[in-house]
């Protein structure tokens, strides 16, 4: 199992095709032909499908095929698994041989547009409220319990932004004169591109209220700084992040607060990968070898009907 470095194709970030950890899509399928394992899990953001027009999926796909390995690649949200978060990544499990499946939605999603296209007859995931509602007032310094649940001093100027804000708005719903001047400068940016003026304000992060009764946007190293709590005037704690990651409050993370928000926003959602581990373990317990050649059995990039001109290239 692994995730090659993204940071080359996320698109949050700085989108760089000459970043040499995008290499590290290229080694990880050498390391699968080199060992030969009965099986693997790639995993990676969205924009890997379409980072160098899609060279970075031939990377992956190519040489285990060639090695015999049938392959599944979908994009998937996390929330149709039963985390409290839309976090939409890119799965490929491989089997050397044979069909080693893919995991079937558990639940279903709500909270943004198109979310219910999969599993609508499923119950729903779980919310804000339902993954963080239990936790006690967090400490003011970093020996909080259950661990890393504290908050700092963020100031009176952004305390007064999240005072304003409701549940689910964002930055570009505060008035103009409580913008923040990075949000400012993008909102400028877009009008003098010619952006019409209904669309004006920069993408809509860099603040946000979380809504308590939908699951929570995807949780990131930045989000301690970014999402604020449904109904207090703070931020989230590590903890509450960690919460919305599934992490049991008995992982504890260690380093600065710094480190610790990478170490909760990059990391995978923990509910999710038991369901992809119990998944294969159960067709690695009964399947027999076969000599099948490799074969890429199912491709699906996206979860709505549409795709970009670049999606519809690499498909």
């Amino acid at each position: 199992m692994g995730g090659p470095p993204c940071q080359g194709f996320l698109s949050a970030g700085l989108r760089r095709p000459s970043d040499r950890q995008n290499s590290l899509v290229a080694a990880f399928a050498a390391i699968v032909c080199n060992v030969r394992p009965p099986a693997f899990v790639f995993e990676n953001v969205e924009g890997f499908l379409t980072g160098d027009d899609g060279s970075h999926v031939e990377d992956l796909l190519r040489p285990v095929i060639v090695a015999g390995y049938r392959v599944h690649l979908r994009k998937i949200n996390a929330a149709n698994y039963g985390v409290p978060q839309h976090r939409k990544r890119v799965l490929a499990i491989g089997g050397l041989g044979f069909d080693p499946g893919f995991p079937d939605v558990t639940h279903s999603a709500f909270g943004v547009p198109g979310a219910r296209v999969q599993g609508p007859h499923l119950s729903p995931t779980g919310t804000v409220e339902s993954a963080i509602g239990d936790l006690p007032l967090p400490s003011e310094s970093m020996s909080g319990v259950p661990q890393a649940h504290f908050v700092g001093d963020v100031g009176s100027e952004r305390v007064a932004r999240i005072r304003t804000l409701l549940p689910g708005q964002t930055m570009k719903d505060l008035p103009e004169w409580q913008w923040h001047v990075s949000f400012r400068r993008r909102s400028n940016r877009r009008v003098m591109d010619g952006t019409p003026s209904e669309r004006r304000g920069g993408a809509p992060g860099g603040l946000r209220r979380l809504h308590p009764d939908e699951p929570s946007k995807a949780i990131t190293a930045g989000a301690v700084g970014e999402f604020a709590h449904p109904s207090l005037d703070r931020f989230l704690t590590l903890r509450e992040c960690a919460r919305l990651q599934t992490f049991p409050d008995v992982f504890e993370f260690l380093g600065s607060r710094t480190e610790q928000s990478h170490l909760i926003g990059n990391a995978f959602p923990s509910r999710l990968a038991e369901v992809i581990a119990k998944g294969l373990i159960r067709v690695l317990a009964t399947v027999r070898p076969r000599d099948m050649a490799g074969d890429l059995l199912t491709f699906l990039p996206t979860l709505s009907n549409g795709m970009s001109p670049v999606l519809r290239r690499v498909t």
